[in-house]
């Protein structure tokens, strides 16, 4: 059965949703979902996606979706589908763009406008495997000091574990969980739930509707929705391959900290297994980084 509505993990069902002029009603509902009730925003305006940096060395940051609030305030939206090497230092490195364009020329004061940069990731980080955070969804990262006290409260990361969500309907409380909700579950609903049905959600699912599209949209998406598909299927092809191979492995160099530190070393052979198998059927490195984390130095020393 074909879907009613599009996935929005993908790059054209992201922007479609958030990304458009005619979306600035839904991506400010949610923005606000994500903030305390003293940063909310009113109006947004966004701006290009891709910013240069100010020499040769720089190199280019291409974000999902860039806006600024009508008092400022900077948003960099990306959707994550898949672990990568260096997501967070690449999530950081965005950040300096809506910073350093803030400089004014001659005489400035270097007073600063808010910037968030928000994640929205369809995998959860493994440095929470073994804390109390692990089955978090929202994780918000301020600079603070070696006492937890907030040293710069204009700098704001919030990332969003999409898997760690899993609240049925009769568990939604707040306007986030309504969004995160649908985001994880709109290519899957035939109907629209009656606790969806005021204005701005009623907005967002005619925005998501296939039939609704013309043929360069649907085209488009069908681009896009074979990408996700094709990247999903090769990542969780490995993952499985690199856990099987990688812990039966690890298992027998067990030496070190007995069976935990076995299944690291194992996660690792195999991944490296998985990567030497893809390249030797000719699958592209930025494929196989996808798939198995590993960096392009690593791949091209196999």
């Amino acid at each position: 059965m074909k879907a009613k509505y599009i996935n929005p993990f993908t790059d054209f069902g992201f922007k479609k949703i958030f990304g458009e002029e005619a979306s600035k009603p839904l991506l400010i509902d949610f923005l606000n979902a994500l903030l305390p009730d003293c940063n909310k925003i009113i109006d947004i305006n966004f701006k290009k996606t891709e910013q240069l940096g100010q020499s040769e060395l720089d190199r280019k940051a291409i974000y999902d979706i860039y806006c600024e609030s009508e008092n400022g305030e900077k948003f960099i939206v990306e959707l994550q589908k898949a672990k990568q090497n260096y997501f967070i230092e690449r999530t950081i490195y965005y950040s300096t763009f809506p910073i350093r364009e803030q400089a004014e020329k001659g005489n400035w004061n270097y007073n600063l406008s808010e910037v968030y940069c928000v994640g929205i990731l369809d995998f959860t980080f493994e440095d929470y495997e073994t804390e109390p955070e692990k089955s978090e969804v929202v994780h918000t990262i301020k600079l603070k000091d070696q006492h937890g006290k907030i040293f710069y409260d204009k700098l704001t990361y919030i990332y969003l574990e999409m898997p760690n969500f899993i609240l049925g309907e009769e568990q939604l409380k707040t306007r986030l969980d309504k969004w995160l909700y649908f985001i994880k579950n709109l290519e899957d609903f035939e109907t629209i739930p009656v606790f969806f049905k005021d204005e701005v959600f009623t907005q967002a699912f005619e925005k998501a509707e296939i039939a609704k599209f013309n043929q360069l949209e649907m085209d488009s998406y069908e681009y896009s929705l074979k990408v996700f598909r094709d990247n999903k299927n090769t990542f969780d092809y490995a993952l499985e391959t690199a856990t099987k191979e990688g812990l039966e492995k690890g298992l027998e160099k067990g030496k070190i900290e007995g069976k935990i530190q076995g299944k690291i070393e194992g996660k690792i052979e195999g991944k490296i297994e998985v990567a030497k198998a893809l390249k030797s059927n000719g699958v592209s490195v930025e494929i196989i980084i996808k798939a198995t984390g590993l960096s392009i130095n690593d791949i091209e020393k196999l």
